[in-house]
């Protein structure tokens, strides 16, 4: 099976919906056996080795979105997110999008920015002499890396930066790093630290903070998709949702909402495939901030026949290879469900995955309202958190929906009639 287009996968068994992903990553019994476990991949004892102070473990829902297609492959994706309509949005989306053939994405190579903070010298002079010491600084980073070394990556160049704080002027020495695969902490910052004692005895000043910049520009991903206006709902709606865009991009209480959404998109992927969600989400809040002013992330706009035009562009540092994607068991088999073979093509597909879900959403928004699907999703939760049995939920759901009176109190009062 290759085709992510599903009929009606939220309507299927919790066993025909592993049937189906089994189907299309060929996961074995004991993949299947992991996604199963109730505890969710992992045990108290690898969680105590993993972080500190361990007392047990925390367990979100994984789903699977649907009818991506990217690059002109097709991909079922994992999502691990707690937020209702989010999984169902971003398939609806993808749905669409694949009308008019699917996302097309493109990735960065993957480079790091890794920062020394060098005090106490004469920044003109020692700009010059890290410049004509530039080579001996990268031998030495490299020396830190055989593996990166063979692959013909690495460091690779040596900037520097003067910059103006209230406490006096400061130099910055920044390492651009080829981390391959890798998201590219560990390396990024051992390189940092491996180079500091050179950059002292080159410049004859004192270096402080040794790190890298989750701030990565030079890992670029974007994607672009057109969603057919008659799909949509006409072309007065794509005007609508274009109008829509205008004010996530030139009002910051809307763009931070707006931005939220793809994040929700893009964040969940995240987690089910074990990236560094904080460094992802802290990356894209000051790229929609580099103009001066907090933006939106995405653009939409419609081509010559009417359709939706959609793109999105942000940094995203991610990896395949080592961090927890490699310990985690359940990330590990989300890996695979991806079928990705290189961080460019995660990045494409995470980077796709927030732009279905940032159409979905504004779509939502300039034509029935955000919280008809939201509601239905979020009165289930209700009827579960009144301790309605799994062939209650739907009834109560159904006459909380038909009373608009979606409440706990509600809930709890339709399960005693019940």
């Amino acid at each position: 099976m290759s085709d992510s287009s599903i009929s009606k996968f939220f309507k299927k068994t919790r066993k025909e919906r592993l049937d189906i992903v089994g189907s299309f990553a060929n996961l074995s019994a004991e993949e299947l056996e992991i996604l199963q476990n109730n505890n969710g991949g992992i045990s108290f004892e690898k969680a105590d080795k993993m972080v500190e102070n361990v007392i047990g473990t925390f367990s979100l829902p994984l789903g699977v979105a649907t009818s991506f297609k990217i690059n002109q492959k097709d991909y079922l994706i994992p999502m691990v997110i707690e937020e209702p309509s989010v999984i169902a949005a971003a398939s609806k989306g993808a749905k669409i999008a694949r009308i008019k053939g699917g996302f097309e994405a493109t990735a960065d190579e993957s480079y790091s920015i890794g920062q020394i903070q060098v005090l106490d010298a004469d920044i003109n002079s020692a700009i010059k002499k890290i410049q004509e010491s530039s080579k001996e600084i990268i031998n030495l980073a490299n020396s830190k890396s055989n593996t990166l070394s063979k692959m013909n990556k690495g460091a690779k160049e040596v900037s520097c930066k003067e910059i103006d704080t209230p406490l006096g002027k400061m130099l910055i020495v920044e390492l651009l790093i080829d981390v391959g695969d890798a998201m590219g902490a560990n390396i990024t910052n051992t390189m940092c630290e491996a180079v500091s004692p050179l950059l002292e005895k080159i410049t004859g000043g004192r270096t402080l903070l040794r790190i890298l910049s989750n701030y990565s520009t030079q890992r670029i991903a974007k994607a672009t998709a057109v969603f057919d206006k008659k799909e949509i709902g006409g072309e007065n709606v794509v005007d609508d949702i274009i109008l829509a865009y205008q004010f996530a991009d030139n009002d910051v209480y809307r763009a931070v909402t707006h931005n939220k959404g793809i994040m929700n998109g893009i964040i969940a992927v995240a987690n089910a495939t074990g990236q560094d969600s904080r460094a992802i989400e802290a990356a894209a809040n000051a790229y929609a901030a580099r103009s001066g002013q907090y933006r939106s992330l995405s653009k939409w706009t419609k081509d010559r026949e009417g359709n939706l035009v959609g793109s999105l562009e942000l940094p995203l540092s991610v990896g395949i290879i080592g961090g927890i994607a490699n310990v985690h068991p359940i990330a590990k088999v989300c890996m695979k469900i991806l079928k990705v073979s290189s961080a460019q093509e995660l990045a494409c597909v995470m980077t796709a995955t927030g732009l279905a879900q940032n159409y979905s959403a504004i779509r939502a928004l300039a034509t029935e309202g955000i919280q008809k699907g939201h509601m239905r999703l979020h009165a289930r939760n209700l009827a579960t958190a009144a301790g309605a049995k799994p062939d209650q939920v739907d009834k109560i759901v159904q006459k909380m929906i038909e009373e608009k009176k979606i409440s706990l109190d509600r809930a709890k009062e339709l399960l005693e009639q019940i």
